[in-house]
């Protein structure tokens, strides 16, 4: 106790990621005071040196894509039959892959498509690749599983417009369909099993390796010097704020409309401008989509929840304007024009292809 009165001192040790730190304090109140703040401001230094040194793709804001999971081929097959098998909708029709065309960006080239009453969809089509990495799904963000978002289309009057007695009763009587089901699920089809062959092989459609992924994975001569300084303008307009992580993008709502209000095509609206107000009525919702991923972006025109311009530099500038409050000069969006074909991935080892003919055209 005297030894603690006259102020004697502790040793202490302090042991930080490789630094062996040793501090010696009063045991008075201030001197511990001092002893911890001593250890704060070194743990703030030591966290600084290490940010400082491991700069790198895991510091960026947009990660690499990586391959797909592990999935059953059997299940895989199955589901890919299904997904471009026109027997899915009621009047054996449409397919899947009528608005979700893979030899292109797993969309179609056309503003709005015709459903299966000959009226025209609210939204664009968005592409299905790198779907089951999105956390919402559709431009409302109404889903957060394939499985749902896929029952949702099958029973919509004017996507699919089936019914699930009479496409299972099709199904089931399909020696080819009745053969694969006994084979994969032990049993004759049943609605449960549909909506997984369908999400397994969704699951599936990844697009890896852009130039994008191989830069962030070490290869700095991956992108050229107007490409990098595309992606330095990317970050510094604020365009990551939004479009992030894996999917650069899909996994947020925003306003669209921002600074400013963005142009409607002919000046004219209608129920799809006003987002996801038309799911919860909330006022705040007005103009509110799921941000899309941007992924294969140079490849999925035309852009917007719209499809109101097929034009990347164009949905760049307004981009730009009304979201970031930016008048973006020529130069700046040709240099984020070269930064987004980046992004551009590959499916089954080949770069999916702008210039493919779809299934609309």
């Amino acid at each position: 106790m005297k030894g603690n009165r006259d102020g004697a001192q502790q040793a202490g040790h302090l042991q930080m990621r490789g630094l062996n730190i040793v501090f010696r304090s009063n045991l008075r109140p201030l001197g511990v005071i001092f002893a911890a703040s001593l250890v704060w401001i070194l743990a703030v230094a030591v966290a600084a040196q290490e940010s400082a040194s491991n700069k790198g793709a895991n510091q960026e804001p947009i990660t690499p894509l990586e391959n797909p999971p592990a999935l059953d081929p059997s299940k895989v097959a199955l589901g890919e039959s299904l997904f471009k098998d026109p027997i899915l909708s009621g009047k054996n029709n449409l397919a899947c892959s009528s608005c979700h065309d893979l030899n292109t960006g797993g969309a179609i080239h056309v503003q709005r498509t015709v459903g299966h009453d000959g009226q025209m969809h609210r939204f664009n089509t968005p592409t299905i690749f790198n779907a089951a990495n999105n956390y919402r799904l559709g431009w409302l963000g109404r889903f957060t599983t394939l499985e749902a978002q896929n029952e949702a289309g099958l029973l919509d009057p004017n996507l699919m417009a089936s019914n699930w007695d009479d496409l299972i009763s099709k199904l089931n009587a399909s020696k080819n369909y009745n053969a694969q089901f006994e084979k994969v699920y032990g049993h004759e089809a049943r609605r449960v099993d549909v909506l997984d062959a369908l999400a397994t092989f969704q699951r599936s459609l990844v697009t890896p390796n852009s130039r994008f992924d191989r830069y962030l994975r070490g290869n700095a001569a991956a992108l050229s010097p107007e490409e990098l300084r595309g992606y330095e303008l990317f970050k510094s307009y604020g365009c990551t704020s939004c479009h992030q992580g894996t999917n650069v993008g899909g996994n947020l709502f925003e306003k669209f409309g921002i600074f400013d209000a963005p142009p409607s095509p002919a000046g004219t609206t209608d129920e799809s401008d006003l987002g996801r107000w038309t799911v919860t009525h909330a006022e705040q919702d007005k103009g509110v989509f799921r941000v899309p991923s941007l992924r294969n972006v140079a490849v999925t025109a035309p852009y917007f929840h719209d499809g109101r311009t097929a034009s990347l530099p164009e949905a760049v500038a307004i981009m730009a304007r009304v979201q970031l409050g930016h008048a973006a000069s020529n130069d700046d969006i040709s240099a984020f024009v070269a930064f987004l074909k980046t992004l551009t991935g590959e499916y089954k080892g080949r770069p999916l292809d702008a210039s493919a003919p779809s299934a609309a055209q």
